[in-house]
Parts: structure tokens; sequence; C-alpha cells
């Protein structure tokens, strides 16, 4: 999420966050307009994170302040239902490699925290707020903090960053020649930072040619609906005829002859079938919440789930166990911690000191993933499957 406190309420109808959509199918977003949006705790939490994460970045680098003013003004974040430790620490580790950045240049770059820029040029009534502008000689840098933990996001031809930075460019280029633009996505949960960059020429001759044509038809809520990845955080996904047709005609599969298909059609029903689990699980909840709110979905009802007993006050009850002659150490496992978990506890300095040299990492299981996947292919011709099956007899 990159839209300061202030702006949090107002979204673009072509929002940079959600070109990625619009983009491919241009209907889509005056499709959404029309749908209510639902809050979520996730949003919450990383609407909080980039707010810990601001401050820290203005102290170092536009705000000085004291410790005291710091601290106090961290404590109102903290009151947070949401807020924890690690939220600090992990804005530290944007604040890092922002740093790395700045440092490397000679003399001290310009930098901006929570930058709003005008997308008009080419995407109607489009703005969007950079997380992180950095301009060190002809060079600019877009750093974005994601505080997700869901899947990484890679800042390769990533829209977002891209329409980001043609809004840098036109914000900035008056006043620095700027001939180089480079990326970064910042994921400090999931310990991955991806970076990318592209000339200034190529950015903005892929917003001229690309970008504005489609901006207008996304705009004007013309064009083809299409489904694809981009379908997981529509507002429309549960209901969208465009997505139902794409996963129903995987019944034209059945035609196909002879018997056994090829390794070719078995790519071609892999990637319309992918998506196909996320799809029912939407379209499940979508009928929960209507058979809740009483309206009928033929063939279908909500019923009370399996209830699970639960303890109101476990402590009375060990209490109550323990003065009945249960010995107290039959009520309690022993159980030793994770790596991960031993690891955070001792940070990471501490632990690789003490412990690394009993840290092995054995190859992943084999995975399925297609071809556009960053990760080099790897070949185990006698490696048996998790159905049994031998991969070669």
């Amino acid at each position: 999420m990159s839209v300061p406190t202030a702006d949090r309420a107002t979204h673009a109808i072509l929002a940079a966050s959600a070109a990625h959509r619009w983009l491919v199918c241009t209907p889509s977003a005056r499709l959404e307009a029309t749908l209510p949006e639902t809050p979520s705790t996730y949003a919450e939490e990383g609407t909080l994170a980039h707010e810990v994460a601001a401050l820290v970045m203005r102290k170092y680098f536009v705000e000085p302040m004291s410790q005291r003013s710091f601290n106090n003004r961290l404590k109102k974040l903290r009151g947070h239902e949401l807020y924890q430790d690690e939220v600090l620490r992990h804005a530290e580790t944007y604040l890092d490699y922002a740093k790395q950045i700045y440092m490397a240049y000679d003399t001290s770059p310009y930098t901006a925290i929570e930058v709003r820029l005008d997308l008009a040029e080419y995407v109607p009534e489009g703005f969007g707020t950079a997380d992180c502008i950095i301009i060190g000689g002809t060079t600019l840098h877009v750093i974005d903090y994601k505080y997700g933990k869901g899947v990484p996001v890679s800042a390769e031809q990533n829209p977002q960053m891209m329409l980001y930075a043609l809004g840098a460019l036109a914000k900035y280029s008056m006043l620095y020649d700027i001939t180089a633009v480079k990326m970064a996505i910042v994921q400090p949960r999931l310990d991955t930072i991806s970076e990318w960059g592209i000339s200034a020429f190529d950015l903005r001759d892929w917003g001229k040619t690309y970008v504005k044509p489609r901006a207008q038809l996304a705009w004007n809520g013309e064009g083809e609906y299409v489904a694809g990845d981009h379908c997981r955080f529509c507002r429309a996904k549960s209901t969208c005829r465009a997505r139902t047709d794409f996963y129903m005609a995987l019944e034209d599969f059945g035609q196909i002859k002879p018997p056994l298909i090829s390794n070719q059609e078995v790519g071609e029903v892999l990637k319309r079938a992918e998506g196909l689990a996320a799809w029912l699980d939407d379209l499940k909840q979508y009928a929960l919440a209507e058979c809740l709110k009483g309206n009928e979905i033929p063939g279908w009802k909500a019923v009370e789930g399996r209830a699970v007993r639960q303890w109101t006050d476990m402590e009375a009850a060990f209490e109550a166990l323990k003065a009945a002659g249960i010995d107290e150490a039959m009520l309690y496992e022993r159980k030793p911690l994770t790596l991960a978990a031993t690891e955070k506890l001792l940070g990471k300095p501490r632990f690789n000191e003490l412990v690394s040299t009993y840290v092995t990492t054995p190859p992943g299981k084999p995975a399925l993933v297609q071809a556009s996947d960053k990760r080099p292919a790897i070949t185990r011709p006698g490696a048996v499957s998790d159905f049994g099956t031998q991969a070669t007899e």
C-alpha cells in the first residue's frame, strides 16, 4: 500500500496499485467502482505499518527530531490494537535499504518520503503516492514498502512502480537531468527486496504507447473483460461472468482426442485450472454471505459449522485438576522451539554465532510453477511424486 494517511479515504478510479488489473481487464475499474470495498485487518495492519515506516524514514531523511519527540509520536502508533514490536523492526529494514542507496552517492542526493504524484498525463485523473524517492546524479530511485507476507512482489515491469516512476519523472524532470530509473520493492516480512531498472526514455515510451490508450479505455469502462491472476483482489471476483466463463470452459478439454492428452495439452489445462480452487473459494464465500443475509442461492443453505470445545478459564480448570490429585507435569507438554523461532529469540547475528554450524538447508521439495518463474529449472528423473508414481521406469 502506498497511499499516505491523509489520502486513504480518497481513491482514484484508476489507482496505480490496481494498474496490473485495469491495464489488462480495462472495464474492471468502472465495474469495481459500483461495488462496496470490504475492509480487512490486513489492510489496516498495512496502513499502520506504513505510518510507522514513514515516521522512521522522516526522522532520518527529512525531519530531524529528538529521540524524545520520535518516541512520543511512536507511542501513539504503539497504542493501536494491531501494533507489534516487529512493525518497528521491519520499518528499520526498509530504512537500512534506503540508506544504502543514499550513501552510495558522493554528494547527498535529493530524498523525499510519501511523495504525492500526478499521473494525469497518462491516466485520467490519476494520482498516487510513492513511499520514497531518491535522486542521485542522473538516476531516479523509486522505493515501495510492502508489509504483506502473502506472496513476494516483483519490481520487474511492475505497472504500479512504473506509474509512480512516470509521475516522479513528470514532477522532477525540470529540476534534474534524469536518464535512468531504478525501482525497488522492499518486503521485510518475506526477507526479500526486488529491484529493476529501465531508461527514462523507454519508461516514457511505455507510458505513451501502452498505458495512455488502455487507461482511456478503462476510464470509459470499455474493452474486454479478461480473467487471470490479476483477479485476486478484484471486488467483482466472486460473481464476474468473464471469470466464471474462463473456468467453466475447462469442460472443453473433455472433448480432446485421443484419450491420453499430450504434454502440450497438459500445460494448457494447468494454466487454465491454476486459479480454479481460488475461484471456487471466492464463489463459496459470496454464496455463504448471501445465504446469511437471507437471500436464496438455489440448492445451497447456510448451517452451523462443527463446534469445537474450549476452556472458559484454563487456569482455573487446571487448578481444579491439580487439587484432585492430577500431577501438574501431566498437564503440560515440553516442546523445543522451531529453528525460525529460535533465530527470532536470539537475533540473527547471535544465532549465527552460536549454532550456524548445526544448520543446513537441504534442497526444497520439487514444485511445479509456470515458466515465467525466476527460479532455475531442475530435473530429477528418478524422483517419486506425492501420488506414488515414479517419473521414469
